[in-house]
């Protein structure tokens, strides 16, 4: 009698039955395409412990947890695709490049694209790119260095200022004076303090959102309860994105731009209006409503804003109405 054939394989105890791969990573594919990153990697993560991961694979991976801010695991992924001789090496490598320039590893980046001009690996047509990139890294490092000079040579932040009682004794607008003055230091020191002015339920929602992201900027380690719009969220600024990289602004963006192609100054208003309402309300978009929802209503508050009169969505204009008073530090 014929032995049946086993239909699975066995990875470290655990049974992988054909196709569960594939299935994870076109997964992991389609969460990339809608911007799911957090998703996506999780995926690729799962497969690539059953297989070493071909040259898309890695490279989509990659190019994911880049996205996600993952630069250490971005750059082992990139220095096992660039081990294997990758067919896109040049694209791969500008990626590498990349991340090693948001890891602050400036003289690395230096040398590996000296060493590539000099070698000859970098073919005529791309060299331009390349020495751009060499210039770029090159400006970055003078300019780390000398924030770094200037953060080493300010005063002391004034710790009392941003003691709790203090700081909500100012007015929104004072206080909003007080958290742009730090933009050019270094606030690990009084993280405890910002994190104390979010977490408190009568900070203004504007100014929650303005301290929330000097602490993302600064990749300030640090765990926030955040409250708005009767909604709450466990966050960590080393790990998020600002409000303009967030899925929903960018898919918002997205059609804006598609409705809005022949109408150049309808879209400029509702291109200013998203930047400053995705402040007001981070780091949750626009609460509850849909994408399509959000970009059209847009547009009929600023047509009408035009004098064009229209059917629209009122309930959710008077929300972005509302949201556009809370940019000017005021009360709804």
């Amino acid at each position: 009698m014929k032995r049946k054939q086993k239909k699975y394989t066995i990875f470290d105890n655990v049974v992988v039955f054909p196709g569960t791969v594939e299935k994870l990573i076109a997964r992991a594919h389609e969460y990339v395409e809608n911007y799911q990153y957090d998703l996506a990697n999780k995926s690729f993560e799962e497969a690539l412990q059953y297989t070493e991961g071909d040259e898309v694979t890695l490279s989509v991976y990659a190019y994911s947890l880049y996205e996600t801010k993952s630069y250490e695991k971005a750059k082992e992924v990139c220095e096992q695709l660039l081990s294997i001789g990758p067919t896109m090496y040049l694209e791969v490598m500008e990626l590498y490049l990349t991340i090693c320039m948001q890891l602050k590893q400036y003289k690395q980046v230096e040398s590996i694209i000296t060493s590539l001009l000099e070698e000859g690996a970098i073919p005529e047509e791309q060299i331009d790119k390349f020495e751009r990139l060499k210039d770029i890294n090159s400006n970055i490092a003078d300019n780390a260095k000398k924030q770094e000079d200037i953060i080493s040579n300010v005063n002391e932040i004034d710790q009392e200022l941003f003691q709790l009682e203090n700081f909500m004794s100012l007015p929104p607008n004072k206080q909003l004076n007080l958290v742009h003055e730090l933009t050019t230091m270094n606030i690990r020191p009084i993280m405890h303090l910002l994190k104390a002015i979010v977490e408190n339920e009568n900070t203004h929602p504007f100014i929650k959102s303005i301290v929330l992201i000097l602490l993302v900027e600064q990749q300030v380690d640090v765990n926030i309860l955040i409250r708005k719009f009767g909604i709450e969220k466990n966050v960590n600024p080393s790990k998020m994105d600002l409000p303009t990289k967030m899925p929903q602004y960018i898919a918002v963006s997205k059609l804006i731009i598609e409705k809005l192609e022949k109408e150049p100054s309808t879209l400029e208003m509702v291109e200013y209006l998203i930047s400053k309402h995705a402040i007001v309300t981070y780091p949750f978009e626009w609460l509850h409503y849909e994408t399509e929802d959000v970009a059209t209503s847009y547009i009929d508050l600023v047509r009408t804003m035009f004098g064009m009169v229209q059917e629209m969505d009122y309930e959710l204009v008077e929300f972005l109405q509302n949201l556009e008073k809370l940019t000017e530090l005021q009360e709804v």
